[in-house]
């Protein structure tokens, strides 16, 4: 699952690595705990065709979503079934949207209550979350709305939660945000970009959405790193947080 990140690169950096235009009006901050509902960047291909860095509302909602509530349960779409969800299978098949991340957080349990860890690139480098996106016309005009998409866990990264969300290597951003490709293809794991990641421990604080700050994603010492375990399917389809 994927239920807090970090985000803290500019829109004009956004536009750079991601050969896009920049949409955000100048609004778009730095933030270390990204939780549902939040405004986050999100790459997508614009009504022209052209790649566009914009804001977007964390939680999809569909058209017929009566309340923007809805979307705080919305954050994540399972690859298991979101072709077939009747939430999920329109934008999945034609308005797909890379969400750039710094890194993500994940809670394991541990005797003494649960240990948080972030989830980030050891090179630096930006990550690129599988999404989908949507918009929702509500009383004061339209919205962009968009979620995660997540698949069981693999290799390392099994030992800090059972699920992750889809990373894609910048060899695929430009076949998954085509319109007419086929988006199943392209949620493997890419192996050798996964073995770039670091998981490092990290305090409490990033629990309470109230605190934002970066010292959230420095590493706390002495903690040991989480043992790889067996992939354990949700039943969910929308994923909740911690």
């Amino acid at each position: 699952m994927c239920g807090r990140y970090a985000t803290t690169r500019s829109s004009g950096t956004l536009s750079q690595l991601f050969e896009a235009y920049d949409d955000t009006d100048g609004r778009l901050r730095p933030d270390w705990n990204v939780a549902p509902t939040k405004p986050v960047p999100m790459v997508r291909v614009d009504g022209e065709g052209a790649r566009a860095v914009s804001l977007a509302r964390w939680g999809l909602l569909p058209p017929w979503a009566t309340s923007p509530s809805a979307g705080a349960r919305m954050i994540n779409a399972r690859v298991e079934t979101v072709a077939t969800s009747r939430a999920y299978a329109a934008p999945f098949a034609r308005r797909r949207c890379l969400v750039p991340a710094d890194g993500w957080y994940e809670w394991t349990r541990t005797d003494g209550g649960k240990q948080p860890y972030y989830l980030t690139r050891a090179d630096g480098g930006v990550l690129a979350l599988a999404g989908i996106w949507s918009v929702w016309r509500g009383p004061d005009g339209p919205w962009l709305t968009c979620s995660v998409l997540t698949t069981a866990a693999v290799g390392v990264l099994t030992g800090v939660h059972d699920r992750m969300p889809v990373l894609l290597p910048p060899q695929r951003w430009g076949r998954w945000l085509a319109p007419t490709a086929d988006p199943t293809a392209l949620l493997g794991a890419d192996e050798e970009w996964l073995a770039g990641l670091e998981i490092r421990p990290v305090g409490p604080e990033v629990g309470n959405v109230r605190n934002g700050g970066p010292e959230l994603t420095d590493r706390v010492p002495g903690v040991p790193a989480p043992r790889p375990r067996p992939p354990v399917a949700e039943a969910a389809d929308e994923m909740t947080l911690f």
